[in-house]
């Protein structure tokens, strides 16, 4: 994949208030995040479906990528992972942990941009592409996104999207143990909500499954959707939560037990794409 693959054309683009906001914290986004129980328990079970999904050999895109965590891992499992990120801090952290493992250089590149890479790549030469943790919840109209990786992967192909749940009992639960019934219910709102990340401030979507079906298609199909982080709590529990890595673990079996029958109450959806044979005009 490194050699067949030229991305000279391709441009960064301007960072949107979200990228900025995450561009502020990445060089303190792994010390921050990466030690929270929660957090890997959600990743454990998002990792397992990219297992499935993409076979070893498989050449994979992923969207929003941070600082390189799953692809890092996911490329160490056989797989030739391709990280996208708007922001060039992340991506430059991202680089220091795949290079050593020979993947493709990552991408400075917004999701909404993918049909740029698609343009410099001449064609549906991916084997699939994922998302993780809500890094498509930052991009308000996915109908860019949805065009660009149908340009981008090919006819049976799959992509894996992890967004924010809209209906998630354990925010509730944790708001109001925290004396903020305010946030309780924002993930039910339509229209943008605001979101903050340090000292930076920016706006996020909350995509349901109906708005996914819709937009992805016709040129995927959605074939699964499961809860991450339905009885796991969501990070609004951290770092309290992580203290009780006994409660975590019954917790996280309780997920792999009900992620499918209770998808739609997960702190994440995971929802699985499979590409169909429609062709994808520029």
């Amino acid at each position: 994949m490194t050699q067949a693959l030229s991305f000279a054309a391709v441009a960064p683009t301007p960072l949107s208030p979200a990228a900025e906001a995450f561009e502020a914290i990445a060089e303190s986004f792994d010390d921050r995040f990466g030690s929270w129980l929660s957090i890997a328990a959600q990743r454990r079970a998002v990792r397992a479906e990219l297992l499935s999904a993409f076979p070893s050999g498989a050449r994979v895109l992923e969207v929003g990528g941070g600082t390189g965590e799953d692809a890092s891992w996911l490329t160490r499992q056989g797989r030739t992972v391709l990280l996208t990120d708007p922001s060039p801090a992340m991506v430059r952290i991202a680089a220091s942990k795949l290079g050593p493992l020979g993947a493709p250089a990552p991408m400075t590149l917004s999701a909404e941009s993918l049909s740029t890479l698609a343009d410099a790549l001449g064609g549906p030469v991916l084997d699939g592409a994922f998302s993780n943790f809500a890094a498509l919840n930052c991009v308000p109209d996915l109908s860019p996104v949805a065009r660009g990786l149908a340009r981008l992967v090919r006819p049976h192909g799959v992509i894996v999207l992890v967004v924010f749940g809209i209906c998630v009992p354990g925010e509730w639960i944790v708001e109001a143990m925290r004396g903020n019934p305010s946030a309780m219910f924002r993930r039910l709102s339509r229209g943008d909500v605001h979101a903050r990340i340090g000292a930076r401030e920016f706006f996020v979507r909350y995509h349901r499954a109906s708005d996914i079906g819709r937009t992805f298609a016709p040129w995927f199909r959605l074939t699964r959707r499961r809860g991450i982080g339905v009885f796991v709590p969501p990070s609004a529990a951290e770092p309290r939560i992580s203290r009780h890595a006994r409660l975590l673990a019954l917790l996280e079996g309780l997920d792999r037990a009900t992620s499918r029958l209770l998808a739609m109450f997960g702190d994440h959806v995971l929802y699985r794409l499979e590409r169909t044979d429609v062709n994808a005009t520029v």
